[in-house]
C-alpha cells in the first residue's frame, strides 16, 4: 500500500535510512517538524508510528524502544542499503580483475536509483542530513562503473551516459576526463579535445580556475596521440592472446600441487598484490608440464588472454633477452610495432599500463634469476604470474612477495601411470628413473609394448636418456649430437638437414625417430629440446664445428633468398661463403619459399632463431655471419617494423665488424643503424650513422655503396629541414651512381628526393622534370612503390603550380595503384594531397572526407609525418567549414606531433594554420606570435613556398592589429617569393 501522507513518508524514510538501528524521538521530531514541532509532539509521533505500522501491514516491523523507534528489516530490503552493499561488491570484483562481474553489479546498484534521493519526502532536515552523503556515494559509483566499462572497451556505450553526467555535474573533472577518454578511443579525437575546451571554459566562468593537473595531462596525451590511452580498447579485439603451449600428452597425477598452485594463482577472495608463484625443482621433474597444465586448467578465469615465454635460463645457448620478451608480449597485446619503445624500462612501463584492468595469466618458464622476471611483472593484481625455475628465486620471494611451491618427484602410483604399466618390474623401473617425469616418459617410449624386465636388464645403472640414445640407428644418434649446436629455441627439418649434411626428407625422418624416443619435442612441424636432452646432446661427440658452420651457412643462404624475393633492389652486402676453411655447404634451401609472402612468413617463423644465430656468430664466430645476417634482415625488419629486434641484431653485427676491423662490414652496419633510426624518426642518430658509413665506404673505395648511403643521408636531411646539405648529398649520390654505372632503377629514390627538394624551394619546373624522370624509370623497371611516390609528388607540384585538375588526375592514379598494391601509407599520402587540392578548390567537406579516409589507412600504425599532414588538412577543412575550435585543436595536435618527431615542414604548416585560426577567433596577439615563429622557421630552412604562406598570414595578422605598414611590408616580401 502506498504511503501517501507526507509526514508518514518522512517517518518511514528516517527509519529506513537507519534500518536495524534505533532512531531517537528527538531525531524523528527534528526530521518531521524541524524547528516548529507541535504542542503534543510525542503523542502525535506515536499516532504517526501507529498509522505507519498499519500501512506496512506488519506492526512488528517497527519496534518501540526506551528512547525511540527501530525499523526491523534486513538491510538488503532497503534500496539505499542494497545499493551500498552491491556497489561494494562491484568494487571488490573490479579490484580483483573480474570486470564483467563488476559491470553487472554496478548496473544492478545504479538501477536501484529512480530519481534524486528523498525527492518526495517533505523533510528539509532529513534531506540536508542525508542527501549530500547519498549523492556522493552515487557519484563515486557512477565514476567507478564508467572506469570498468572503459576497461572493458565499452567506450562507445558510455559516451551518452557521460554526456548527461557532465551536463548534470559540470564541475566534476573526473566525468570530463572519462568522456575525453571514451571519445578518443572511439576515434572522435576532435570531440575529445572540444570536451576539454568546454570544461576549461566552465571552470573558468564558474570558479575562476583552470582544469587540474590530471585533466591537463590527459589533454596533452590526446594531443600527441599517446598509445597508452587507446590500450584498454585492445581488450575487445577478437584475437585474445593465447600463447600457451599444448598440454603434455598423458599428464597424470600432481593433484595436490595442482590445487595449491591454482589457489595461489587464482584465489577466490579480493587481492591487492600481484600473485607470483614460483614452481621450483630439479631438472626433469616436470615443472613446465605442471605450469602449462595449471594454466590450461585456469584458462576460463583469465578471459583476456594467457601469455607464455620460455626464458631459456638453463638452455645451452643464451637466455631470451628481456627486450625480446617484452616486444613479443606488447605485440600480442595489440601494440603496433612502430609504437613499441626501444628502451627496456619504457617497454616495462607500457606493458604494465596495458595489463591494467585486464584478467590475464603470465607463465614465465625456465627463469634462472629474479632479474629475468622482474621487468615482466605486471602491476595489476588481476594478472598473476606463474614462474618455473630450478632455483627457488629467493630474491623474488623476499622482495616481490612471490610464493614458492617446491615440486618433488612423482608418487610411485603416478610414476606407474606415466609408464602405463604395473607390477614389480614397472615399480623397479620407476625407482631407477628417480620418479622423474622426463626420464619416465623416455623409458616408456623405449619400452613400448615390450618387456619391462628386459628393458631393466639393458638399462642397468644408466640414465634412460643414454639408453634411448644408444638404441637409435647411427644416423639418428649422429643428428641428435649435432643438434646441440642450434643456438635458437627450435629448428626445422631444413635446419637439421644442414646440421647433418643430409637431404631434408632424411632429416625429417630422423627427427621423427628422435621425437618418438622423446629426445626432442615436436609441435607443428618444428622441433625443440628439453633442457636435459639438450645438455646430453651437447656432450655427444661429433664434428660439431662443421655442423654449426653448415647451420649458419643455411641461415645466411635462406635470408639472402628471402631478401631477393622481398626487396631485390635493396643494396646489400655481396653474397659470399662464410666459411674461411672451405667446408662446402649442402645447398639446403627453405622448403616452398618461392614468393614474397612466403619469404616473409618464413622470416616471421625464424626471427628468434636468426637473432640467436647473429648473437652466437658475434660472440663465438664466424663474425661474418653476424653482419651478413643483420644486413640481409634489414629490409624485412623495416617492412615488419620489428624495431627492438632490429636494434639488437644491428648492434651485434656492428660489434662483430668493429672487433674484426672489417671496414666494409662496419660501414654496412652503420648504414643499417642509420636506416633504423630514420625509421623511428631519430634524425640526429640516423645522420650520425649514415655519415660514418659514408666515411668508411670512401676508405674502401666502394662507390656504389657510398652512393646508396649518400642518397639515404640526403633524404633524412631533407626531412629534417637541412635543405642545403640534402641537395649536396642527393646530387653527389646521383653523380656517384652514374659514375659506378649501375642500373637506372637505382636512381628513382634520388630523383624523387631531388624533386621533393625542388618543390620545397619553389623550383617547380625543375621539380616536374625530376619527378617525371623518376616516374618514367619506375614504370620501365616495374617499381610500383616508386611509381606511386612519383605520381603523388607530381600531384603536389601541379597543385603548387596552380593546376588542380592535373594534380587530381595524377593523384587519382596514385591512390588507385597504392590501393591495388595494398600500400596503405602510400594511399594515405596520396589521399592527403588530394584533400589538400580539394581545399584549394573550396571543397571543404570533400577534403574532410578524404582526410578521414587517409587517417583510416594510418590507424594500424602509419608514418607519423603523413599523420601530421593529414591533421593539418583536417584542421584547414574545419576552418573552412566554420568549426574554428575543432580546427584550433587539430592544428595544435599537428604542431605537437611535428615537434615531437622533428618534422619541420609539418611544424611550419601547423604554425601557419594555427595563426590563421587564432586571428579569426579574435586573438591577434597570439596569432602574430605563431605566424612570426612560422616565418623564422621557414626562412631559416629555405622552405620558400611555406615561407610565402607564413608571411601572407603574418600580413593578415598585422592588418587585424591595425598595423597596415607592417602588413604591407610582409605582403610585399611574400609577393617576391616563389608562388
Amino acid at each position: 500500500m502506498p504511503v501517501r501522507a507526507g509526514k508518514h513518508r518522512a517517518l518511514l524514510g528516517a527509519l529506513a535510512l537507519r534500518a536495524g538501528r534505533v532512531v531517537s524521538i528527538g531525531e524523528l521530531v527534528a526530521f518531521l517538524w524541524g524547528e516548529d514541532p507541535p504542542a503534543r509532539t510525542r503523542g502525535t509521533l506515536q499516532t504517526y508510528v501507529m498509522r505507519l505500522r498499519q500501512l506496512l501491514g506488519d506492526p512488528s516491523l517497527i519496534r518501540t524502544t526506551s528512547d525511540g523507534y527501530r525499523l526491523v528489516v534486513p538491510p538488503e530490503r532497503v534500496d539505499v542499503h542494497r545499493f551500498t552493499a552491491t556497489a561494494s561488491r562491484a568494487r571488490q570484483a573490479a579490484r580483483s580483475g573480474r570486470l564483467t562481474e563488476a559491470a553487472d553489479l554496478y548496473a544492478e546498484a545504479l538501477g536501484l536509483w529512480r530519481g534524486p534521493a528523498l525527492v518526495d519526502v517533505p523533510s528539509d532536515a532529513l534531506r540536508d542530513d542525508e542527501v549530500p552523503r547519498l549523492a556522493e556515494r552515487l557519484l563515486v559509483a557512477q565514476e567507478e562503473r564508467i572506469d570498468v566499462e572503459l576497461a572493458l572497451g565499452n567506450h562507445e556505450r558510455v559516451v551518452p551516459v557521460l554526456r548527461a553526467l557532465t551536463a548534470d555535474h559540470p564541475l566534476c573533472e573526473r566525468f570530463w576526463a572519462q568522456l575525453m577518454i571514451a571519445l578518443y578511443r572511439g576515434s572522435r579525437q576532435a570531440e575529445a579535445l572540444e570536451a576539454f575546451r568546454l570544461v576549461d571554459r566552465v571552470l573558468d566562468e564558474q570558479l575562476g580556475v583552470e582544469p587540474g593537473a590530471a585533466l591537463r595531462e590527459l589533454h596533452q596525451a590526446i594531443l600527441v596521440g599517446d598509445p597508452s590511452l587507446a590500450a584498454p580498447a585492445g581488450r575487445v579485439a577478437p584475437d585474445v592472446p593465447d600463447q600457451l603451449p599444448p598440454e603434455v600428452p598423458g599428464f597424470v597425477g600432481r593433484a595436490e600441487p595442482v590445487e595449491r598452485i591454482s589457489r595461489l594463482v587464482a584465489p577466490d577472495g579480493a587481492r591487492t598484490a600481484v600473485p607470483i608463484v614460483v614452481v621450483s625443482g630439479v631438472a626433469g621433474v616436470g615443472k613446465t608440464a605442471l605450469a602449462v597444465h595449471v594454466a590450461h586448467r585456469l584458462r576460463d578465469r583469465f578471459p583476456d588472454g594467457r601469455l607464455y615465454v620460455d626464458l631459456r635460463g638453463y638452455a645451452a645457448g643464451p637466455p631470451t633477452p628481456v627486450v625480446e620478451v617484452l616486444t613479443r608480449f606488447l605485440r600480442a597485446l595489440g601494440v603496433p610495432p612502430e609504437q613499441i619503445p626501444v628502451d627496456p624500462d619504457e617497454q616495462s612501463t607500457l606493458f604494465r599500463s596495458l595489463l591494467a584492468g585486464r584478467r590475464m595469466l603470465l607463465v614465465l618458464d625456465n627463469a634462472a634469476a629474479p632479474d629475468q622476471v622482474r621487468p615482466l611483472l605486471p602491476g595489476a593484481a588481476s594478472c598473476p604470474v606463474l614462474v618455473t625455475s630450478r632455483d627457488d628465486l629467493r630474491g623474488l620471494i623476499a622482495v616481490d612477495g612471490a610464493r614458492r611451491v617446491g615440486l618433488d618427484v612423482l608418487e610411485p602410483a603416478e610414476s606407474l601411470a606415466v609408464l602405463g604399466r604395473s607390477g614389480p618390474a614397472a615399480e623397479e623401473l620407476a625407482r631407477r628413473c628417480g620418479h622423474l617425469p622426463l626420464a619416465l616418459a623416455v623409458a616408456a617410449a623405449s619400452v613400448g609394448g615390450g618387456s619391462v624386465a628386459r628393458y631393466l636388464e639393458r638399462l642397468a645403472d644408466r640414465d634412460p636418456l643414454h639408453l634411448a640414445h644408444d638404441a637409435l640407428p647411427p644416423a639418428a644418434r649422429r643428428l641428435f649430437g649435432l643438434l646441440g649446436v642450434v643456438p635458437g629455441p627450435d629448428f626445422t627439418p631444413e635446419a637439421a638437414a644442414s646440421v647433418a649434411d643430409v637431404p631434408v626428407d632424411v632429416a625429417a625422418s630422423l627427427l621423427d625417430r628422435l621425437a618418438e624416443a622423446r629426445l626432442v619435442r615436436s609441435v607443428g612441424g618444428r622441433y625443440s629440446f628439453h633442457d636435459s636432452p639438450a645438455r646430453f646432446a651437447a656432450s655427444v661427440e661429433g664434428d660439431v664445428a662443421a655442423a654449426r658452420l653448415r647451420l649458419l651457412e643455411f641461415y645466411v643462404r635462406a635470408v639472402d633468398h628471402c631478401a631477393d624475393l622481398l626487396y631485390p633492389d635493396l643494396m646489400r652486402l655481396p653474397s659470399a661463403g662464410v666459411d674461411p676453411t672451405g667446408v662446402s655447404p649442402t645447398g639446403v634451401a627453405p622448403t616452398g619459399v618461392d614468393t614474397a609472402a612466403r619469404a616473409r612468413a618464413w622470416l616471421d617463423a625464424e626471427r628468434a632463431n636468426l637473432a640467436a644465430a647473429i648473437r652466437s656468430a658475434a660472440e663465438h664466430g664466424p663474425a661474418a655471419v653476424s653482419w651478413r645476417l643483420a644486413d640481409g634482415l634489414r629490409g624485412y625488419l623495416w617492412i615488419g617494423k620489428h624495431v627492438t629486434e632490429w636494434l639488437l641484431t644491428a648492434q651485434y653485427g656492428m660489434d662483430a665488424a668493429h672487433e674484426q676491423r672489417d671496414v666494409a662490414a662496419e660501414a654496412a652496419m652503420h648504414q643499417n643503424l642509420g636506416t633504423l633510426h630514420w625509421r623511428v624518426g631519430d634524425f640526429a642518430k640516423s645522420i650520425a650513422h649514415y655519415t660514418r658509413a659514408v666515411e668508411l665506404h670512401r676508405v674502401t673505395g666502394d662507390l656504389a655503396s657510398e652512393a646508396g648511403v649518400r642518397g639515404n643521408l640526403g633524404l633524412v636531411r631533407l626531412e629534417s629541414g637541412d635543405l642545403a646539405s640534402a641537395r649536396n648529398d642527393l646530387e653527389t649520390c646521383l653523380a656517384l651512381k652514374r659514375e659506378a654505372g649501375g642500373p637506372r632503377s637505382g636512381e628513382t629514390g634520388v630523383l624523387t628526393g631531388l624533386g621533393v627538394l625542388a618543390v620545397e624551394t619553389g623550383e617547380l619546373a625543375e621539380a616536374v622534370d625530376l619527378l617525371g624522370e623518376a616516374l618514367a624509370v619506375s614504370v620501365e623497371h616495374g617499381l610500383r612503390s616508386s611509381e606511386i611516390t612519383a605520381l603523388t609528388l607530381l600531384g603536389v607540384a601541379a597543385q603548387s603550380m596552380g593546376e588542380p585538375q592535373r594534380a587530381l588526375s595524377r593523384l587519382a592514379d596514385a591512390v588507385r595503384l597504392a590501393t591495388e598494391a595494398g600500400f596503405r601509407e602510400a594511399a594515405a599520402r596520396a589521399l592527403e594531397v588530394t584533400a589538400s587540392v580539394r581545399l584549394d578548390l573550396g571543397e571543404h567537406a570533400e577534403a574532410l572526407d578524404l582526410a578521414d579516409r587517409a587517417l583510416g589507412e594510418l590507424r594500424e600504425g602509419g608514418d607519423q609525418r603523413i599523420t601530421t599532414n593529414v591533421l593539418v588538412v583536417m584542421a584547414s577543412a574545419n576552418r573552412g567549414l566554420g568549426s574554428l575550435r575543432a580546427a584550433d585543436e587539430q592544428f595544435q595536435q599537428a604542431l605537437t606531433k611535428a615537434r615531437r618527431i622533428g618534422y619541420p615542414p609539418g611544424e611550419a604548416r601547423a604554425l601557419v594554420g594555427l595563426a590563421g585560426v587564432r586571428r579569426l577567433l579574435g586573438e591577434p596577439a597570439e596569432a602574430r606570435a605563431l605566424a612570426e615563429q612560422a616565418v623564422t622557421l621557414t626562412a631559416r630552412l629555405g622552405f620558400r613556398l611555406l615561407e610565402r604562406a607564413a608571411r601572407t598570414e603574418l600580413a593578415a595578422v598585422h592588418r587585424a592589429l591595425g598595423d597596415d605598414l607592417a602588413a604591407a611590408a610582409e605582403a610585399d616580401h611574400a609577393a617576391h617569393l616563389p608562388p
